[in-house]
């Protein structure tokens, strides 16, 4: 079944982030399948309508949450978590899924993924024998920190998709004159305080001139690639090991969001980097 309700689709890399997801996935239940005592869980805290539409001229495409659910072999997920806000995609999804999954317990919430990320962290720590798999394909900046704090020491490998030069490039502005509720947004999405951001991406030149010493403000020039290493820092003091980022370039050659893996495990890195490699292509 199709669904009625389609997500857009968003270029090459909306695709080659599906396929990065998709085969690390496959990858992660091969090795889940050898230690029996596991059980596996799948959280998509954006997991959308099910579909998303690619253009006018082709059909609306798979999105990530059908095709993880597709995955049957070596095994399937033991459970799977669907977090959609969308009351009409939560509806579209669940449809899709009671019609073509109904073996597979797969429920879809309607809620904020903040939320439900810090539910998880909670399960996990409930019960021992569960991994989790986690994809968080947001809308803007809408992931705080906090959220992400709570998963610190857990069995989780996270795939994160972090809105670099969509999202918070947009609110550095050039003059460093920041409004007051975007620097609230930088807060909350970095974790760290307004100086520290500023600090961060901002530096102060002064030049001797004929009327006296005069200041200006710089922002760094690869500001785009530096907020993606920060991104990268800040999971690391959350998760033992983060890997490399597949850059998301948009067709003027722009980067607009980085792409990356967090896990406390090193084989799961070393897996992670190996899928992204191929995708620097794009």
């Amino acid at each position: 079944m199709k669904s009625n309700i389609v997500n857009q689709f968003g270029g090459n890399w909306t695709e080659a982030k599906m396929e990065i997801v998709v085969k690390y996935a496959k990858a992660y239940l091969t090795i889940m399948n050898k230690q029996t005592w596991v059980k596996t869980l799948y959280f998509d805290g954006f997991a959308g309508s099910g579909h998303i539409e690619a253009d006018e001229e082709k059909d609306a495409i798979k999105g990530t949450a059908l095709r993880i659910l597709e995955i049957d072999d070596p095994k399937p997920f033991d459970i799977y978590y669907f977090v959609e806000k969308n009351k009409k995609n939560k509806e579209s999804l669940e449809a899709v899924i009671k019609e073509n999954y109904p073996s597979k317990r797969a429920p879809v919430i309607q809620e904020d993924c903040n939320i439900k990320l810090m539910h998880m962290a909670k399960f996990l720590k409930e019960n021992k024998p569960f991994r989790a798999l986690a994809f968080i394909d947001p809308y803007g900046m809408s992931v705080n920190w906090e959220s992400i704090e709570h998963l610190k020491g857990l069995g989780i490998d996270l795939w994160i998709l972090v809105p670099t030069g969509v999202g918070v490039n947009r609110l550095l502005k050039n003059d460093k004159n920041i409004p007051e509720a975007w620097l609230k947004k930088l807060e909350m999405f970095l974790g760290l305080e307004r100086n520290e951001i500023l600090k961060h991406f901002y530096s102060d030149k002064t030049i001797n001139t004929l009327f006296g010493d005069e200041t200006s403000v710089n922002k760094d020039v690869e500001i785009i690639q530096k907020i993606g290493n920060l991104y990268s820092q800040r999971l690391k003091t959350i998760f033992e090991f983060v890997s490399d980022s597949f850059v998301m370039r948009n067709s003027t050659n722009s980067i607009m969001y980085h792409f990356m893996m967090a896990t406390n495990n090193k084989t799961a890195l070393a897996l992670a980097n190996d899928i992204i490699k191929p995708k620097y292509r794009i």
